[in-house]
C-alpha cells in the first residue's frame, strides 16, 4: 500500500484544516520546504492540495506548486481549482504534475471527464469526499444527492482508474479513518481506492491496508509527530 504524505496550500502556507473548514487551520510553514523533508524520509509520491484553489475555483498557489515540482524529484499528485480542459494540461503538460485530481467538475462538467479519459486516462484520479453519506464538492462547502459508492461505480464505468476516497468528517481530526465505508468502497467497486481523512495511528494504516485501499494519504498525523513517515511506510507494506 502506497503512503501519500499531504500538502495542503493556503496562501502560500502549509495547512492542515479541520474537516475542510478554512477557518480552522494549523500553519506548518513553507510547503516547498516541506516537500524537500517528505521527500528526505523516502517518500515515494506527494499529495498536494491547491486549497484556495478548491474554494475559488482556479490556480492560486501556481508559483509554490511550479517550485515544489521543480525541487522534488518524485511523482505528485495535485488537485484544487481544475476546471477546464486548460487548467489540466497547464498542470500535466507544462508544470510536470504527475496525476491530476478531479473533484467539483466530475458533476459540473462531465463533458470534461470524457475528454480527460481519452487524453490522460492513465493520468488523472477522481476524488469522492463524503459526510453524511453524501458527496461534497466545491471545496467541501456543498454536497450532491448521490451516494458516494454509486459515484465510485459510475466513475469505474466511464473509465477512472483511481478513486480518492476521503471522510470529510473525519479529515484532520485525529479520529481514526472511516474503515467501514473504506471497505465498502473497495469491495463494491474492485477500484483502485487511496483512502484520506482521521488516520492517527500506524494500526490505522494497518486497518486501511485489511480494506483492501491501494493508498492511503497521511496529514495531521504525520506533522502532528503521531509516527514518523518511514513507520508508516513499513507499516503500509
Amino acid at each position: 500500500m502506497k503512503i501519500y504524505p499531504a500538502i495542503d496550500i493556503k496562501a502560500g502556507s502549509c495547512v492542515r484544516l479541520q474537516k475542510g473548514e478554512r477557518e480552522k487551520c494549523t500553519d506548518y510553514g513553507d510547503p516547498v520546504e516541506m516537500a524537500k523533508k517528505w521527500a528526505s524520509e523516502g517518500a515515494q509520491y506527494l499529495h498536494l492540495v491547491d486549497l484556495d484553489g478548491a474554494f475559488e475555483g482556479k490556480f492560486i498557489n501556481r508559483e509554490t506548486v511550479r517550485k515544489i515540482v521543480e525541487t522534488v524529484k518524485i511523482p505528485v499528485q495535485m488537485g484544487g481549482g481544475i476546471r477546464s480542459e486548460k487548467d489540466i494540461e497547464d498542470r500535466l503538460d507544462k508544470m510536470g504534475i504527475s496525476r491530476v485530481i478531479l473533484g467539483t467538475v466530475v458533476h459540473t462538467k462531465p463533458e470534461l471527464l470524457k475528454w480527460v479519459l481519452n487524453r490522460y486516462s492513465d493520468r488523472i484520479a477522481v476524488a469522492i469526499d463524503a459526510k453524511d453519506g453524501k458527496v461534497c464538492i466545491s471545496g467541501w462547502v456543498e454536497s450532491v444527492e448521490e451516494d458516494p459508492v454509486c459515484l465510485a461505480l459510475r466513475m469505474k464505468d466511464a473509465g477512472v482508474k483511481s478513486i480518492i476516497f476521503t471522510d470529510v468528517s473525519r479529515d484532520g481530526m485525529m479520529t481514526g479513518p472511516n474503515i467501514e465505508r473504506t471497505a465498502e468502497m473497495v469491495k463494491k467497486t474492485w477500484i483502485n481506492i487511496i483512502a484520506s481523512g482521521g488516520i492517527s495511528t500506524l494500526d490505522d494504516i494497518v486497518a486501511v491496508r485489511g480494506t483492501g485501499a491501494c493508498g492511503v494519504i497521511l496529514g495531521k498525523s504525520l506533522y502532528s509527530g503521531a509516527f514518523t513517515l518511514k513507520e508508516a511506510m513499513v507499516t503500509g507494506k
